[in-house]
């Protein structure tokens, strides 16, 4: 069994030893790798659900997450009560388990097999995900699906924006949520950007190193999907021999990202 452990305990976190050592308990011989989203990054979450669960890997994967910003419920809280948990089950048979927050499941709805809520408490602990949620996700990992409950109403999931920063990569590549097949543009085309203050020319572009150096190219970029026949791709902001994140002021995810012109 591959787990990918996505959580917003940040880089480097022990919380991530913690989880993985009871996620272990239950599927002893599992790999698990880890991803760090930004504190409280619902977008960032259900983005690499998506980017690592729709794409190829091991044939017996499960992506285990938690972001739960716990803003179900703005009122005080009782026993640490926070969202829900729920499983996914997405077309290449990958599993999925997590709490339902703000857009962690907006990336593969379109797409899931089964959304379900997963009868454990919602409550419990400050941090469920090692105290409450690992045995479920062992359960469900070793196809044990006893824990199941109602399918989840799908209008109470939100859909994925289209016009957001959805992830910073190591180069200061900027990914956003616009979806490739709604820029209508010709290769080597001119394109004003705005990110939150931030206005800047940039070069559309096919394929993005297809640009000059020190040229902002806004082009399909190297995240996306193909599911049940549906090829996505997002678009990219791409700075050759720069950095797109730092041109445009150190963005924060989840920041509108505006096509001028």
């Amino acid at each position: 069994m591959f787990i990918s452990l996505i959580a917003d305990y940040g880089t480097g976190d022990p919380a991530f030893s913690e989880v993985t050592q009871r996620l272990l308990m239950g599927i002893p011989n599992a790999q698990i790798q880890l991803l760090s989203v930004p504190p409280f990054s619902t977008l960032a979450t259900g983005f690499w659900i998506a980017q690592l669960g729709l794409n190829p890997g091991p044939a017996d994967r499960l992506i285990y997450h938690n972001c739960a910003p716990r803003k179900d419920d703005l009122e005080a809280r009782q026993n640490n009560e926070g969202e829900g948990l729920t499983y996914a089950l997405l077309p290449n048979g990958v599993k999925v388990v997590g709490v339902n927050a703000g857009y962690t499941l907006s990336f593969i709805k379109p797409y899931a097999k089964q959304l379900q809520v997963i009868n454990v408490s919602r409550g419990g602990s400050q941090f469920r995900s090692r105290d409450v949620f690992p045995p479920a996700a062992a359960a469900i990992a070793n196809n044990d699906f006893s824990l199941l409950g109602e399918a989840l109403n799908l209008d109470q999931i939100a859909d994925a924006p289209s016009d957001r920063v959805a992830w910073i990569d190591g180069y200061g590549n900027i990914k956003t949520t616009i979806p490739s097949h709604t820029v209508k543009l010709e290769p080597e085309a001119k394109v004003v950007i705005r990110i939150g203050d931030v206005v800047s020319d940039a070069i559309y572009s096919d394929g993005s190193f297809r640009v000059p150096e020190g040229t902002l190219a806004f082009s399909p970029g190297s995240s996306g999907w193909t599911a049940d026949g549906q090829e996505v791709r997002w678009m990219e902001l791409f700075l050759r021999g720069g950095n797109a994140w730092e041109r445009f002021g150190k963005p924060r995810i989840n920041q509108p990202v505006t096509k001028i012109g």
